[in-house]
């Protein structure tokens, strides 16, 4: 998603006239794009400043404009440091916002960007903005707002667009997929969307990221299986394999539910390539509930997984819990579901 944003962002400063600069002390204008949804990005942005401020020295006309998913409290914490700060959600009107009010964009939703493409082969495409699901942990819904589908008339041209131009893997992007619903037409979610896209004539491949578990319907296990272009990969979030801790997140599935769904998608296809998210420490995780996340992740056996320690997000419900697991046994977590990843990944070299 963040490629996406920076790729939209291009194209938006192109249309007020910036173009690339080579390197850093050659630029008039530093875009940094954050993301409040994990602290330690944040983190790095701070570690960034002090260079930052050598190139603000050596060029009086160098801006700094910090974007992305800000939460109120992170934007507040580097007003002292930017020129500008600007919602990624407000890219329209960048133009004005930045002072250029005669170079107007004349589009009026993020959506409707046409992006400056990194790469021409790899190709983001985002089918919604924003969530309505508010796991306690997560940062999306207050940063960008509540869902947001586009069209599917748009995703399918643009689609159809990057396959022309020679794109050969197609990703679709949504805070949440399956959460996806056409505003131009009720009936065409997310499967009929995946069967739409797979059904456009070319040699290229779909995946997408990130979907729920609590609506990964059979319809959609069904589609994948059988449209050819749609990759045999999926990152499925687990995030614990304990009830209460789930509960807790605001997940609504058990860790049962979970590993049904994912022996019916390996049913279905069985040589899927399935990856996860895991937190560790979250509030109030007892080694006991840990165990019981750690002994799922391996019965299930994942290809692969991202596993992140918990670390509160200002202003999400999760904050106002008791951080009350010591960095340190974070840590040891982290490092227990790790040692467990580099092993699988060793026995395949």
């Amino acid at each position: 998603m963040n490629i996406s944003d920076s790729e939209r962002a291009i194209t938006i400063l192109e249309t007020m006239g910036y173009k690339p600069a080579s390197k850093q002390n050659e630029a008039d204008l530093i875009l940094i794009n954050a993301c409040s949804v994990r602290g330690s990005a944040i983190d790095r942005i701070h570690g960034m400043m002090p260079a930052f401020k050598i190139l603000k020295e050596k060029n009086k006309k160098l801006k700094l404009v910090l974007t992305g998913c800000l939460l109120k409290v992170d934007r507040k914490k580097f007003e002292e440091n930017f020129d500008y700060i600007l919602d990624i959600k407000d890219l329209p009107r960048w133009p004005h916002l930045l002072g250029i009010r005669n170079q107007e964009s004349g589009i009026r939703d993020y959506l409707k960007i046409k992006p400056k493409y990194t790469d021409e082969k790899i190709v983001y495409i985002p089918i919604s903005n924003g969530c309505d699901n508010f796991c306690t942990y997560c940062a999306v819904p207050y940063t960008r707002d509540r869902l947001k589908c586009r069209s599917h008339k748009d995703v399918l041209s643009e689609v159809k667009s990057v396959i022309k131009n020679g794109a050969r893997e197609i990703w679709l992007l949504g805070q949440n997929v399956n959460d996806y619903k056409s505003p131009a037409d009720s009936s065409i979610k997310f499967p009929k969307l995946l069967k739409l896209v797979n059904n456009i004539p070319g040699d290229f491949i779909i995946k997408f990221t990130s979907p729920h578990p609590k609506n990964f319907s059979k319809e959609l296990i069904k589609i994948m299986a059988s449209c050819k272009k749609i990759a045999h990969y999926l990152n499925l979030p687990m995030q614990s394999g304990d009830n209460k801790i789930l509960k807790a997140m605001n997940r609504p599935y058990t860790a049962q539910q979970y590993k049904t769904l994912v022996k019916k998608i390996r049913r279905a296809i069985p040589d899927i390539k399935l990856s996860t998210d895991v937190i560790v420490g979250f509030p109030g995780e007892t080694k006991k509930q840990f165990e019981n996340t750690l002994k799922l992740f391996k019965e299930l056996n994942f290809d692969m997984g991202y596993i992140a320690r918990f670390s509160p997000r200002p202003g999400t419900l999760a904050a106002k819990m008791k951080d009350d697991v010591s960095p340190k046994e974070k840590a040891r977590r982290w490092n227990i579901i790790n040692t467990i990843l580099l092993k699988k990944w060793s026995r395949r070299k």
